[in-house]
């Protein structure tokens, strides 16, 4: 793993037209380059060059892909991966053939969809009847009880059904029940069977029951054969799965060539073509490109650092143990090229703050248990839609689990019971106000902890920005930026003074030679700030008066000098959050327990602690787990992360990645 952003190598390749498909093959297979267009050339020369043309659009390419994979994704069937046994010997292209084989099975499965159409449509109405009367909502429900004396019960019962609802007739008198917003459809129906309502006061008064019995052993009825109709249409899909998946690689290889060639640019007998590769395979990308033109080419690599920084595609190197946090990352932003990789110490400050807001032993335990429970279920049924509780959410989970026990260990806490002795202080027993031994003796030692946490995140934060700032040679910014140096030493000035005031009882400020004088300076060099920009804008071209300068200078000193007092004091002051949120978890465990004792011991002490646990377990978790999120991104990523980077997408047989 590299501390910073993967190093990137632009190539520019020009072959032979007859080595075009052996070159864009062996570059899907390998699968590490992402494809640009050739922009570098003069306009005369681009002139003289022509675009990659194709007998077969992208797009149709594209729209057939989609719907094989629909079809297979209904059947139950996993997209297979392609491979370089199928790119040896590319097959041709029939999109007709395609074209009728797909017509022929959406035909066959018509049938299978319009009754399950019309089924969900009764189905629905049925389940809205049920829930109406469930929930004492007669008001939307009409029924009638009676029976018709004009045509047959058979043809009333026909034209009813259209409408929908439940209409019993196996007995006088019948029975209808039907929403009542269909009720005057109804009544027109009725009306032409001339339709006579009962006077049997005993039928009126269990019409509504039999009703609803007879809707919900419909409405299970439905259900079983909705079950059926989705086996049918698996098994109609998987019956021809084979040629449907020949389809979909077929298609998938055609298209991958098409996105890579419509980068190409021609001559009458060559090829050109440029794109991205990660430093440490242009050497085999070189040699690839070598081997399948047999040395019929030009290639010609150019250094990222000779391209605008905000061009170059960026890829984080980090370890797929750590994916959960790049998510993290990319969920921000991506970063600049040649930056830090802030997936590494996003990890280790995401644990840390959870660790400390929800530590417990036992309750550690149970989120681990639930990560890798639910892992293992996505892993063995990887076509299953995310719920509640995500992919994603499970294998972060089995890293919060872990960090949650550790916290447990050191506080002494398991399930919110002090059953083991603490490696450090026992958390519990300090919020509860009993008196403890050592360091640690209230509530207010634990939020001089979560400061002092605080103090070192956004010291590692101006560190890893002033590592940028050097990498990328903004000198300037490096020396006068609030997150520079000069705001680095101003906020240990300010730490300084906060600690000595606070370790004198909140009586006295404390005082040092050097105090002043590195005060003095480093407000002296944020007022020389806006006049030296000036002069280096002047250099550059970008003149402006001196009014202005004066003006901007009072005006940045102003803003500048605010914000790194009382921005950096409140970024240090939001870590008492971790603090709250521990000391809110160890109370609402001690509430739920004190709760469990009023019932007396039995089978209600037992369930108010599983319901408590189970409680604090989720809300807690959550809350948590978004604040460490929080406090990651607004009082640690805004030290030193720079976003707006491009991320990098190479184009290959396994790429995640599509081509559309």
């Amino acid at each position: 793993m590299s501390m910073f952003t993967r190093k990137m190598r632009m190539l520019t390749a020009v072959v032979m037209e007859s080595d075009r498909d052996s070159v864009v093959k062996a570059l899907l297979e390998k699968g590490v380059m992402e494809f640009v267009h050739i922009g570098s050339l003069p306009d005369e020369k681009m002139s003289k060059l022509s675009s990659h043309s194709s007998s077969v659009p992208k797009a149709a390419l594209t729209d057939m892909r989609v719907r094989v994979e629909t079809l297979l994704k209904e059947g139950g069937i996993q997209l297979p991966e392609l491979d370089s046994s199928i790119i040896d010997s590319l097959p041709a292209l029939d999109m007709d053939s395609y074209k009728r084989t797909l017509d022929k099975l959406s035909l066959s499965l018509q049938s299978v969809r319009d009754k399950q159409r019309e089924i969900n449509q009764d189905s629905n109405a049925l389940s809205e009847i049920i829930r109406y009367n469930a929930e004492k909502k007669d008001e939307y429900l009409d029924l009638r009880v009676g029976e018709n004396t004009h045509g047959s019960a058979e043809d009333l019962l026909n034209r009813l059904e259209q409408i929908g609802g439940i209409f019993i007739f196996s007995s006088r008198p019948y029975i209808s029940l039907t929403l009542r917003r269909d009720s005057q459809r109804v009544t027109e129906v009725m009306d032409k069977f001339s339709w006579t309502e009962s006077t049997d006061s005993e039928a009126q008064k269990t019409a509504m029951g039999i009703a609803i019995k007879a809707a919900q052993e419909r409405t299970e009825s439905y259900r079983t054969d909705l079950e059926k109709l989705s086996v049918d249409v698996k098994e109609r899909i998987r019956n021809v799965s084979p040629e449907l998946l020949t389809i979909w690689k077929t298609v998938r290889l055609h298209e991958l060539c098409e996105h890579v060639e419509s980068f190409f640019s021609y001559t009458r007998n060559t090829t050109l073509f440029s794109g991205w590769v990660p430093s440490e395979f242009s050497d085999d990308i070189t040699s690839l490109i070598g081997k399948v033109t047999s040395g019929r080419c030009i290639i010609e690599w150019t250094e990222a650092d000779e391209v605008p920084r905000d061009e170059v595609p960026v890829e984080m190197s980090s370890p797929r143990i750590l994916r959960p946090f790049e998510r993290m990352v990319n969920n921000y932003s991506t970063p600049e090229y040649g930056s830090i990789n802030p997936t590494p110490f996003t990890a280790v400050a995401y644990l840390c703050m959870f660790a400390l807001m929800f530590a417990d032993l036992g309750q550690g335990v149970i989120l681990l248990l639930v990560g890798l429970a639910g892992s293992w279920m996505y892993k063995k049924h990887p076509e299953k839609k995310d719920g509640i509780i995500s992919r994603y959410l499970c294998s972060l989970l089995i890293f919060l689990g872990p960090a949650s026990m550790v916290g447990g260990l050191l506080f002494g806490s398991c399930f919110g019971f002090e059953l083991i002795p603490p490696l450090w202080f026992p958390y519990d027993a300090v919020v509860e106000g009993e008196p403890v031994q050592g360091l640690i003796q209230d509530i207010y030692d634990i939020l001089g902890i979560t400061i002092k946490f605080g103090i070192v995140i956004i010291y590692a934060g101006l560190i890893l920005n002033w590592i940028n700032l050097t990498r990328k040679r903004r000198y300037f910014e490096l020396i006068f930026d609030k997150n520079g140096l000069v705001g680095g030493v101003m906020y240990a000035l300010g730490i300084w003074f906060a600690w000595g005031f606070v370790a004198s009882g909140y009586k006295t400020f404390p005082s040092a030679p050097f105090f002043a004088p590195v005060l003095i300076v480093c407000l002296a060099l944020i007022v020389i700030k806006g006049p030296l920009g000036a002069v280096i804008n002047a250099r550059n071209g970008h003149r402006e008066s001196i009014g202005r300068v004066i003006i901007d200078t009072v005006m940045d000193f102003l803003v500048e000098v605010l914000e790194i007092f009382s921005g950096l004091l409140s970024n240090t002051l939001s870590f008492m959050r971790v603090a709250g949120l521990g000391i809110a978890h160890a109370s609402l465990m001690s509430a739920f327990y004190q709760m469990a004792d009023m019932p007396g011991n039995g089978i209600a002490k037992i369930a108010i602690m599983i319901l408590g646990n189970v409680l604090v377990i989720v809300l807690e978790g959550l809350s948590a787990g978004i604040q460490s999120l929080r406090l990651n991104y607004y009082e640690f990523f805004t030290k030193y992360f720079t976003g707006h980077g491009v991320a990098f997408e190479p184009v290959g047989l396994r790429s995640r990645t599509r081509a559309d």
